[in-house]
Protein backbone atom coordinates (compact mmCIF):
# COMPACT_ATOMS: atom_id res chain seq x y z
CA UNK A 1 0.00 0.00 0.00
CA UNK A 2 2.85 2.35 0.82
CA UNK A 3 4.36 1.89 -2.65
CA UNK A 4 0.97 2.47 -4.27
CA UNK A 5 0.49 5.70 -2.35
CA UNK A 6 3.97 6.83 -3.37
CA UNK A 7 3.24 6.12 -7.05
CA UNK A 8 -0.02 8.07 -6.83
CA UNK A 9 1.78 10.96 -5.16
CA UNK A 10 4.37 11.01 -7.96
CA UNK A 11 1.62 10.97 -10.60
CA UNK A 12 -0.21 13.82 -8.86
CA UNK A 13 2.98 15.91 -8.79
CA UNK A 14 3.67 15.13 -12.43
CA UNK A 15 0.15 16.18 -13.42
CA UNK A 16 0.47 19.38 -11.40
CA UNK A 17 3.75 20.20 -13.13
CA UNK A 18 2.26 19.61 -16.57
CA UNK A 19 -0.83 21.66 -15.85
CA UNK A 20 1.09 24.57 -14.34
CA UNK A 21 3.51 24.69 -17.27
CA UNK A 22 6.02 26.59 -15.17
CA UNK A 23 9.50 26.11 -13.78
CA UNK A 24 12.98 26.80 -15.20
CA UNK A 25 12.41 24.73 -18.36
CA UNK A 26 9.24 26.58 -19.30
CA UNK A 27 10.80 29.91 -18.40
CA UNK A 28 13.74 28.98 -20.61
CA UNK A 29 11.42 28.17 -23.50
CA UNK A 30 9.55 31.45 -23.02
CA UNK A 31 12.83 33.36 -22.95
CA UNK A 32 14.00 31.56 -26.09
CA UNK A 33 10.85 32.40 -28.04
CA UNK A 34 10.76 35.96 -26.75
CA UNK A 35 14.42 36.59 -27.57
CA UNK A 36 14.78 34.76 -30.88
CA UNK A 37 11.41 35.15 -32.60
CA UNK A 38 8.63 37.62 -33.27
CA UNK A 39 6.07 35.24 -31.76
CA UNK A 40 4.34 36.86 -28.75
CA UNK A 41 4.73 34.71 -25.63
CA UNK A 42 4.13 35.34 -21.92
CA UNK A 43 7.12 36.75 -20.09
CA UNK A 44 9.18 34.29 -18.02
CA UNK A 45 8.46 34.35 -14.30
CA UNK A 46 12.18 34.85 -13.75
CA UNK A 47 15.32 35.36 -15.83
CA UNK A 48 18.59 34.20 -14.33
CA UNK A 49 21.60 32.28 -15.56
CA UNK A 50 20.05 28.79 -15.27
CA UNK A 51 16.99 29.97 -17.20
CA UNK A 52 19.20 31.69 -19.79
CA UNK A 53 21.20 28.48 -20.26
CA UNK A 54 18.03 26.52 -20.91
CA UNK A 55 16.85 29.18 -23.35
CA UNK A 56 20.01 28.91 -25.44
CA UNK A 57 19.96 25.10 -25.37
CA UNK A 58 16.29 25.07 -26.45
CA UNK A 59 16.83 27.63 -29.22
CA UNK A 60 16.22 25.17 -32.13
CA UNK A 61 12.68 24.55 -30.85
CA UNK A 62 11.81 28.20 -31.49
CA UNK A 63 12.18 27.60 -35.22
CA UNK A 64 9.67 24.75 -35.50
CA UNK A 65 6.76 27.05 -36.45
CA UNK A 66 8.91 28.60 -39.20
CA UNK A 67 10.00 25.13 -40.34
CA UNK A 68 6.33 24.25 -40.90
CA UNK A 69 5.88 27.42 -42.96
CA UNK A 70 8.98 26.69 -45.05
CA UNK A 71 7.92 23.09 -45.69
CA UNK A 72 4.54 24.34 -46.96
CA UNK A 73 6.20 27.05 -49.05
CA UNK A 74 8.63 24.52 -50.47
CA UNK A 75 5.75 22.32 -51.56
CA UNK A 76 4.01 25.31 -53.21
CA UNK A 77 7.26 26.40 -54.92
CA UNK A 78 7.72 22.89 -56.30
CA UNK A 79 4.13 22.37 -57.45
CA UNK A 80 3.41 25.83 -58.89
CA UNK A 81 6.27 25.95 -60.01
CA UNK A 82 7.85 29.10 -58.61
CA UNK A 83 11.12 30.43 -60.15
CA UNK A 84 14.09 29.41 -57.95
CA UNK A 85 15.21 32.97 -57.18
CA UNK A 86 11.67 33.98 -56.23
CA UNK A 87 11.39 30.96 -53.96
CA UNK A 88 14.73 31.85 -52.35
CA UNK A 89 13.81 35.52 -51.90
CA UNK A 90 10.44 34.67 -50.34
CA UNK A 91 12.16 32.23 -47.98
CA UNK A 92 14.60 34.91 -46.82
CA UNK A 93 11.73 37.36 -46.30
CA UNK A 94 9.93 34.81 -44.12
CA UNK A 95 13.06 34.06 -42.08
CA UNK A 96 13.78 37.76 -41.59
CA UNK A 97 10.21 38.65 -40.59
CA UNK A 98 10.11 35.73 -38.16
CA UNK A 99 13.04 37.24 -36.25
CA UNK A 100 12.24 40.95 -36.81
CA UNK A 101 15.60 41.20 -38.57
CA UNK A 102 17.41 41.14 -35.21
CA UNK A 103 20.09 38.71 -36.28
CA UNK A 104 20.94 40.67 -39.42
CA UNK A 105 21.21 43.78 -37.26
CA UNK A 106 23.59 41.92 -34.95
CA UNK A 107 25.67 40.81 -37.93
CA UNK A 108 25.91 44.41 -39.18
CA UNK A 109 26.92 45.78 -35.77
CA UNK A 110 29.50 43.01 -35.29
CA UNK A 111 31.04 43.68 -38.71
CA UNK A 112 31.23 47.40 -37.92
CA UNK A 113 32.88 46.65 -34.58
CA UNK A 114 35.44 44.33 -36.13
CA UNK A 115 36.42 46.92 -38.72
CA UNK A 116 36.34 49.95 -36.41
CA UNK A 117 39.30 49.45 -34.10
CA UNK A 118 41.63 46.86 -32.58
CA UNK A 119 40.86 48.45 -29.22
CA UNK A 120 38.02 46.41 -27.73
CA UNK A 121 36.46 49.33 -25.85
CA UNK A 122 36.28 51.46 -29.01
CA UNK A 123 34.93 48.54 -31.05
CA UNK A 124 32.21 47.85 -28.47
CA UNK A 125 31.29 51.54 -28.44
CA UNK A 126 30.82 51.47 -32.21
CA UNK A 127 28.60 48.40 -31.90
CA UNK A 128 26.55 50.05 -29.16
CA UNK A 129 25.65 53.08 -31.30
CA UNK A 130 23.31 51.09 -33.53
CA UNK A 131 23.88 53.02 -36.76
CA UNK A 132 25.11 50.81 -39.57
CA UNK A 133 28.39 51.57 -41.35
CA UNK A 134 29.95 50.41 -44.65
CA UNK A 135 31.26 47.17 -43.15
CA UNK A 136 27.87 46.33 -41.72
CA UNK A 137 26.14 46.98 -45.04
CA UNK A 138 28.67 44.84 -46.88
CA UNK A 139 28.32 41.99 -44.37
CA UNK A 140 24.51 41.93 -44.62
CA UNK A 141 24.51 42.14 -48.43
CA UNK A 142 27.13 39.41 -48.81
CA UNK A 143 25.48 37.03 -46.35
CA UNK A 144 22.09 37.48 -48.04
CA UNK A 145 23.66 36.85 -51.44
CA UNK A 146 25.14 33.58 -50.17
CA UNK A 147 21.82 32.60 -48.59
CA UNK A 148 19.85 33.43 -51.74
CA UNK A 149 22.23 31.54 -54.02
CA UNK A 150 22.09 28.44 -51.83
CA UNK A 151 18.32 28.59 -51.32
CA UNK A 152 17.73 28.98 -55.07
CA UNK A 153 19.17 25.49 -55.55
CA UNK A 154 17.51 24.01 -52.46
CA UNK A 155 13.90 25.24 -52.59
CA UNK A 156 13.10 23.52 -55.88
CA UNK A 157 13.34 19.95 -54.56
CA UNK A 158 11.81 18.17 -51.60
CA UNK A 159 15.10 17.07 -50.09
CA UNK A 160 16.52 20.56 -50.64
CA UNK A 161 13.68 22.10 -48.64
CA UNK A 162 14.32 19.66 -45.80
CA UNK A 163 18.02 20.57 -45.81
CA UNK A 164 17.13 24.28 -45.73
CA UNK A 165 14.96 23.64 -42.67
CA UNK A 166 17.74 21.64 -41.02
CA UNK A 167 20.13 24.54 -41.72
CA UNK A 168 17.75 26.84 -39.86
CA UNK A 169 17.66 24.51 -36.84
CA UNK A 170 21.43 24.00 -36.93
CA UNK A 171 22.10 27.75 -36.89
CA UNK A 172 20.07 28.11 -33.69
CA UNK A 173 21.77 25.12 -32.12
CA UNK A 174 25.09 26.95 -32.48
CA UNK A 175 23.84 29.42 -29.84
CA UNK A 176 24.49 26.69 -27.27
CA UNK A 177 28.15 26.64 -28.38
CA UNK A 178 28.34 30.44 -28.20
CA UNK A 179 26.97 30.42 -24.65
CA UNK A 180 28.78 27.35 -23.34
CA UNK A 181 30.90 27.37 -20.21
CA UNK A 182 34.21 29.11 -20.86
CA UNK A 183 32.91 31.67 -23.35
CA UNK A 184 33.04 35.10 -21.64
CA UNK A 185 30.86 38.16 -22.06
CA UNK A 186 32.37 41.27 -23.61
CA UNK A 187 30.27 43.53 -21.38
CA UNK A 188 29.14 43.47 -17.78
CA UNK A 189 25.53 44.08 -18.77
CA UNK A 190 23.25 43.20 -21.67
CA UNK A 191 22.13 40.00 -23.35
CA UNK A 192 25.67 38.72 -23.71
CA UNK A 193 26.29 39.05 -19.97
CA UNK A 194 23.03 37.23 -19.24
CA UNK A 195 23.68 34.18 -21.43
CA UNK A 196 27.50 33.87 -21.68
CA UNK A 197 28.82 30.70 -20.08
CA UNK A 198 25.37 29.47 -19.05
CA UNK A 199 25.20 26.25 -21.11
CA UNK A 200 26.88 23.39 -19.30
CA UNK A 201 29.14 21.13 -21.37
CA UNK A 202 27.03 18.05 -20.70
CA UNK A 203 23.93 19.92 -21.91
CA UNK A 204 25.84 21.04 -25.01
CA UNK A 205 26.95 17.47 -25.65
CA UNK A 206 23.45 16.05 -25.32
CA UNK A 207 21.93 18.72 -27.55
CA UNK A 208 24.63 18.17 -30.17
CA UNK A 209 24.04 14.41 -30.22
CA UNK A 210 20.28 14.99 -30.53
CA UNK A 211 20.83 17.40 -33.40
CA UNK A 212 23.11 14.87 -35.10
CA UNK A 213 20.41 12.23 -34.84
CA UNK A 214 17.64 14.51 -36.08
CA UNK A 215 19.78 15.77 -38.96
CA UNK A 216 20.81 12.27 -40.07
CA UNK A 217 17.25 10.91 -39.85
CA UNK A 218 15.67 13.87 -41.65
CA UNK A 219 18.28 13.76 -44.41
CA UNK A 220 17.76 10.03 -44.90
CA UNK A 221 13.96 10.31 -44.99
CA UNK A 222 14.12 13.21 -47.47
CA UNK A 223 15.97 11.12 -50.05
CA UNK A 224 19.54 12.20 -49.31
CA UNK A 225 22.13 9.98 -47.67
CA UNK A 226 22.10 10.15 -43.87
CA UNK A 227 25.63 11.59 -43.83
CA UNK A 228 24.40 14.84 -45.39
CA UNK A 229 22.68 15.83 -42.14
CA UNK A 230 25.76 15.60 -39.88
CA UNK A 231 27.92 17.34 -42.50
CA UNK A 232 25.39 20.18 -42.65
CA UNK A 233 25.36 20.45 -38.87
CA UNK A 234 29.15 20.36 -38.71
CA UNK A 235 29.38 23.19 -41.25
CA UNK A 236 27.06 25.34 -39.12
CA UNK A 237 29.04 24.63 -35.94
CA UNK A 238 32.43 25.32 -37.55
CA UNK A 239 31.15 28.58 -39.09
CA UNK A 240 29.68 29.70 -35.78
CA UNK A 241 32.79 28.81 -33.78
CA UNK A 242 34.90 30.90 -36.17
CA UNK A 243 32.76 33.94 -35.34
CA UNK A 244 32.84 33.17 -31.61
CA UNK A 245 36.63 32.89 -31.55
CA UNK A 246 37.09 36.08 -33.56
CA UNK A 247 34.71 38.02 -31.31
CA UNK A 248 36.40 36.70 -28.18
CA UNK A 249 39.80 37.76 -29.50
CA UNK A 250 38.70 41.22 -30.58
CA UNK A 251 35.97 42.17 -28.09
CA UNK A 252 36.94 40.03 -25.11
CA UNK A 253 33.78 37.91 -25.35
CA UNK A 254 30.30 37.76 -26.82
CA UNK A 255 27.48 40.30 -26.95
CA UNK A 256 23.90 40.12 -28.17
CA UNK A 257 25.11 41.43 -31.52
CA UNK A 258 27.73 38.68 -31.73
CA UNK A 259 25.03 36.08 -31.15
CA UNK A 260 23.12 37.49 -34.12
CA UNK A 261 26.26 37.27 -36.24
CA UNK A 262 26.83 33.68 -35.10
CA UNK A 263 23.32 32.73 -36.21
CA UNK A 264 23.59 34.41 -39.61
CA UNK A 265 27.06 33.08 -40.45
CA UNK A 266 26.27 29.54 -39.30
CA UNK A 267 23.01 29.60 -41.29
CA UNK A 268 24.90 30.66 -44.41
CA UNK A 269 27.53 27.98 -43.78
CA UNK A 270 24.92 25.26 -43.40
CA UNK A 271 22.99 26.41 -46.50
CA UNK A 272 26.17 26.49 -48.56
CA UNK A 273 27.14 22.99 -47.47
CA UNK A 274 23.61 21.77 -48.21
CA UNK A 275 23.60 23.25 -51.71
CA UNK A 276 26.98 21.73 -52.49
CA UNK A 277 25.95 18.32 -51.17
CA UNK A 278 22.71 18.33 -53.16
CA UNK A 279 24.68 19.14 -56.30
CA UNK A 280 27.30 16.45 -55.66
CA UNK A 281 24.81 13.72 -54.76
CA UNK A 282 22.31 14.57 -57.51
Amino acid sequence: MGALKMDRLKMDRLKMGVLKMDGPNMDGLKMAFGTLTAIPVPAPTRIDRPVAGRAMALAPLTQLPLVCVLLLWGWVAHEAPVPPLVAAAATLVAVTLATRGMHLDGLADTADGLSASYDSAKALDVMRRGNIGPSGVAAVVLILLVDAAALASLMTTGRGVVLACLSLLASRHVLAWACSVGVPSARAVGLGATVAGTVQRRVLGVSFVLMLGVSALAAQLSGSTWLVGPVLLGSAVVSGIAVIKRATQRFGGITGDVLGAVIEVSFAGALTASALLVTVTR
